[in-house]
């Protein structure tokens, strides 16, 4: 497939083999913002709720008090559509609110996406540590959603007539911040329920099939990552099934997602590659039947191998977070007033090695097994394909000849 207009050739320098062609658009300096609405529903009739009342209540996890005055003050809430500057205006029943975030600039992310494989119902990039899948805290505007949007699809003649064709194609999965490698999306929107559907019945899957010989029972899509961890595995091959689920974690409203025996079912399966006895480290293949949030890195902190280098996760699969003494706070993170960054990791922090290697599955309007996969960073090679790399520039690893083969 030749590259399109505007998008960059697989040649030298360019995109790794297997890459078709790249694409992206450099980032602004700013973003553009965010607008927040509410409606206001007063309990009490004869209680009166102020604006300031109403947000530091409501909205406490975004600002403290004070955070909340001063964008007040500033002008960045309008109450029926008129800019209100007095936190101590009193709000009527049915009143439409509005905050207006502040354009700010957002943590580097890189921009530039591989594309690896594309017919007229789905793509797989490959995605780059470092650049986040959909927008979410810091990042609303540096995300691989954003960059879907912005490139002009030119769909075949045949595929633009089609009735479920999507403007932009739109991820079906999620992968962390700073894990790299194959992402799926899908170009239509019978291809992305058909896709979803894959992975939410694996997560089904992990609750009631626990047994290893059912691992790639009545699969249509496996999906197997490649990771760097601490220590020596003393097993080849280890199936984690502990649950996940969220915890308290200072400076994540939400909660994080951690080993939790309360959590919901998940399933993954590692198998060494390569034990590194020199630098402590293992290498390691991990197939997933589940998706849960940051699942890998949970699973193989909670066996006692974290990632090398994962910010968050320590051993038993909980953070390594220990309350720190205050310090002077980042006010980069606090100009319009809200709370600075937190100071202990936090789940989107990078710096681990983890990758989205490879998958198969059963094509959403073909039925046909379809193989796509990532080219690997260096450092999770293995010796032998550094070597092959480097004299034929392919090689299929044991694990993966075999997974393939069980397959067909």
């Amino acid at each position: 497939m030749a590259a399109a207009e505007g998008e960059t050739p697989v040649d030298d320098g360019a995109p790794p083999p297997g890459a078709l062609y790249s694409f992206g658009t450099p980032w602004p300096e700013l973003n553009q913002g965010l607008s927040y609405s509410d409606t206001f529903r007063c309990a009490d009739a004869d209680a009166a709720t102020t604006l300031i009342e109403f947000y530091s209540t409501n909205y406490n996890s975004s600002a403290p008090l004070p955070g909340w005055i001063k964008r007040i003050r500033n002008g960045q809430i309008t109450v029926d559509g008129e800019v209100v500057t007095d936190p101590d205006t009193t709000l009527r029943h049915g009143s439409k609110l509005v905050y207006h975030r502040l354009p700010w600039q957002e943590p580097f992310a890189p921009y530039l996406l591989e594309v690896l494989y594309e017919d007229d119902d789905m793509v797989a990039l490959n995605k780059p540590s470092g650049l986040q899948v959909l927008p979410k805290g810091l990042f609303q505007q540096r995300t691989v959603l954003a960059q879907l949007q912005m490139k002009d699809w030119k769909m075949t003649s045949c595929c633009s007539k089609r009735k479920h064709v999507q403007s932009h194609p739109v991820p079906v999965h999620r992968l962390g911040r700073g894990t790299s490698g194959l992402l799926l999306c899908a170009k239509t929107k019978v291809a992305k329920v058909w896709l979803a559907s894959y992975f939410a019945e694996g997560a089904i899957n992990a609750g009631n099939k626990r047994d290893k010989s059912e691992f790639k029972e009545e699969r249509k899509i496996l999906k197997f990552y490649r990771a760097l961890v601490t220590g020596i595995l003393d097993n080849d091959e280890v199936v984690v099934t502990q649950p996940i689920g969220l915890v308290h974690y200072p400076g994540v409203a939400e909660g994080l997602y951690a080993a939790c025996s309360s959590g919901k079912p998940a399933m993954s399966k590692v198998c060494v590659l390569e034990r590194l006895a020199h630098q402590n480290h293992t290498l390691v293949q991990v197939e997933i039947h589940s998706g849960r949030p940051h699942q890998i890195r949970i699973h193989l902190a909670y066996i006692g191998h974290p990632l090398v280098d994962d910010p968050l996760y320590g051993i038993g699969g909980h953070p390594k977070f220990v309350e720190l003494e205050s310090t002077a706070p980042d006010s980069s993170f606090a100009y319009d007033g809200g709370y600075e960054r937190p100071l202990q990791p936090v789940p989107g922090d990078c710096g681990y090695h983890l990758h989205a290697h490879w998958l198969v599955l059963c094509h959403p309007t073909t039925n046909k097994m379809v193989k796509i996969t990532a080219p690997l960073p260096q450092i999770l090679q293995t010796q032998e394909e550094c070597r092959a790399i480097f004299e034929r520039g392919t090689f299929t690893s044991r694990c993966e000849h075999e997974a393939t083969l069980a397959l067909r």
